[in-house]
Parts: C-alpha cells; sequence; structure tokens
C-alpha cells in the first residue's frame, strides 16, 4: 500500500513539473509588452519627428479634424491618418536576436527617427478607467524606428524604457513602416489650395493685368450668381455651364509642389515679373484666398541675355509659378494665415484661368502664358 501511495505521489510530482515547463514555456512566448501601439489615437494631441538629418517637425491637432505642421501650416490629412493608424496597429513580430542587438544599437544611434508622442490622459485613472479625473497632456511614450529588416517586412524599433530594440510589423501589412516615419516638415504640408463646395462660395474674381477688360467676378446672389464684368456691370449673359464648372473645380483644388525644390534664381526671375493673373476666391464666412501666377521659364537664366525679355516666350508648356495667400481664421482656432510660392499645372487650371469673354461664350484663351 504504502508504495502504491509513492509511485502517486511521484506521478503527481512529475505532472506537477511538467505543468511548470508548459506554463514557462508559454510564458516565454507572451513576453513581448502588450502595450507597445498606442490603443487610442484620438488622444493623441502631439507627434514630434526628429532624424539624423537635422530635420525635425511637429505635429498638432487643431481641431478633430485639423492637424497643423509646427503650428503654422495645414497638414496632409492622409498621412497624419495613416502615421495615427500606424501607431494603433504596429505589433512585436519579435525580438532582436541576441546577438545581433549590438549592431542594431549602433545602427539606431547612426540612422533612427526619433518619434515622441503626447497624449491627453487623465491625472487619476481608477477602477479599470471608470473613474478618470484632470486630463492633461503628457509624453506617453518615445521611439526610436531604425531601417528595415532584411526580408523587408518590419522595421527595427527602440522604445524608450525598454531594455532591447524589437522587430516591429502590422500584421498583414507586406512591407515595413520605417517610411511613415518623415522628420521633413515640407512633407507633411497639405498641398491644398482651397476646397470649397459651390454652396460655400461667395465671390471669385479674376484680374488680368495685360487684358483689364477681361476682369470678371462670379457673386453669389442667394442661391445663383450673376458674372459681374471689368466696368463692375452686369453681364446680361453668360455660359452657366462654364461658369458652373469653374465654381465646382474649387473642391479639392490642390497645387502641384512647393517651389522650395526649385532653385532660387529660377523662382526668383519669374516672379518679379508682373503676374500673369490674379484669383482671389473668397468664401461664405468671408475668408479669401488669393493666387497670383507667373510664367515658369524653361531656362530662366537666359532672360537676363534677351535684348528685349517680354519677347522671350520660351516656357513651361505643363507647370507655372503661383504665389498662394490664405486668410487665417478670426478665432485662431483653425489654419493660420500663410504665403507659399507653388507650382500648379496648367490642366488643372485650363478651367479658372479663363478671361471674361470665355464665360460669355467666347473660345478659350492662354492668359495664363
Amino acid at each position: 500500500m504504502k508504495k502504491h501511495n509513492l509511485i502517486l505521489i511521484v506521478l503527481a510530482a512529475l505532472a506537477i513539473v511538467a505543468a511548470l515547463i508548459i506554463a514557462l514555456r508559454g510564458s516565454r512566448k507572451s513576453t513581448f509588452p502588450q502595450d507597445y501601439h498606442i490603443e487610442d489615437t484620438s488622444t493623441v494631441t502631439r507627434i514630434f519627428l526628429a532624424d539624423k538629418q537635422n530635420f525635425q517637425v511637429t505635429l498638432s491637432r487643431s481641431t478633430d479634424s485639423l492637424w497643423l505642421v509646427d503650428n503654422r501650416y495645414v497638414a496632409n490629412q492622409s498621412m497624419v491618418d495613416l502615421l495615427l493608424e500606424t501607431l494603433n496597429t504596429m505589433r512585436i513580430r519579435q525580438q532582436v536576436n541576441r546577438s545581433a542587438v549590438p549592431a542594431v544599437i549602433k545602427d539606431l544611434s547612426a540612422r533612427a527617427i526619433k518619434v515622441e508622442v503626447y497624449q491627453r490622459v487623465p491625472f487619476i485613472n481608477w477602477f479599470g478607467g471608470k473613474l478618470q479625473l484632470f486630463p492633461r497632456e503628457r509624453r506617453t511614450v518615445t521611439y526610436y524606428v531604425g531601417r528595415e529588416t532584411q526580408d523587408l517586412m518590419a522595421s527595427y524599433i527602440f522604445r524608450d524604457g525598454d531594455k532591447t530594440p524589437y522587430v516591429v510589423h502590422i500584421p498583414g501589412f507586406r512591407g515595413f513602416i520605417t517610411p511613415r516615419f518623415i522628420a521633413d516638415p515640407i512633407k507633411w504640408r497639405s498641398h491644398n489650395i482651397v476646397d470649397l463646395d459651390v454652396k460655400a462660395i461667395d465671390r471669385v474674381e479674376l484680374q488680368v493685368p495685360d487684358m483689364p477688360t477681361e476682369n470678371f467676378a462670379v457673386q453669389r446672389q442667394g442661391e445663383g450668381f450673376f458674372l459681374e464684368l471689368a466696368d463692375h456691370s452686369r453681364a446680361a449673359g453668360f455660359d452657366t455651364a462654364r461658369v458652373a464648372q469653374m465654381l465646382s473645380s474649387f473642391t479639392h483644388l490642390n497645387f502641384d509642389e512647393f517651389a522650395s525644390i526649385v532653385p532660387n534664381s529660377f523662382a526668383d526671375t519669374c516672379v518679379n515679373r508682373a503676374p500673369r493673373t490674379i484669383l482671389r476666391i473668397t468664401d461664405t464666412a468671408g475668408l479669401t484666398t488669393q493666387m497670383r501666377t507667373y510664367i515658369k521659364y524653361n531656362n530662366p537664366d537666359d532672360i537676363a541675355a534677351m535684348p528685349d525679355p517680354e519677347m522671350y516666350e520660351t516656357f513651361d508648356i505643363d507647370r507655372l509659378y503661383a504665389i498662394i495667400n490664405r486668410e487665417g481664421t478670426p478665432d485662431g482656432n483653425g489654419a493660420p494665415a500663410t504665403e507659399d510660392t507653388v507650382l500648379i499645372q496648367y490642366f488643372i487650371f485650363d478651367n479658372i484661368l479663363q478671361p471674361a469673354s470665355y464665360f460669355l461664350g467666347h473660345e478659350k484663351q492662354l492668359i495664363a502664358r
């Protein structure tokens, strides 16, 4: 009987040992931090990014639907949304092999992008979030985002406070996430000029300095519009289809790129001349966006050698320069006033930068060139 009991005790001990081994193995598989990502991105108020090329940018939430770049420029909302989605969906794929840790840390020190995330969080957070008091903004996490892994399916990231870097990916996404963390401010800025539904437009005015008789304005009157000519008289009749097409062009109207990528000598030579057109769009809230357009020459440096620069007509057939001035919102909670020199496409503005005669039924003209 005693021998039988001893066997039972030994079997029970072995079972306990086996259970402990299984539990320990299971715990090793789940040692990755489960809070590595940002669970609720709606609480994110600011994101600061800096890289080793001395670029740095602060993205800040102005309203629920508006983010700003360095508190001055409107951000590209789709890029901000993608960054927030990345912070929410990224997960640890695996821990960096112990032998590779020194090399990964060295590489991170040389090329990582620093990412600071600030959130509005409660000072008191009791009972599993059921009692939250005194919300305030604070930095909640700092990441150092490094290069991609060899299989191009993840990125090396070190989180401030951790003992080791991790291989981080987005489950189900084929690619690595490093390119989503950009420290260059210009790349975060929106390319939008105006985004107005026809119902939000109060007045559109176009001036043509070389042809002042072709100046005109489209002015709201109730639910409709009238065409005001250069002498401030109302046109007796006009092509309503062309006017409607022009007004509908101000929804998601974007420029091509910032002129900062163009050498200053090129831009200065062009914009120091008189503008070809001056466009003003005023919305029903009273805010005005003005755009002055200038010919973009293919080789502006040759203009100085021409005996008569006015005869120099070798210009870019696809794009032209524009200086855009936007008014800030009166309450200061939206986008501030800005001025930008940009490049726009003739193709996009072909139905907008037309003289009064076009909207009276005449043929198109190339007044912007």
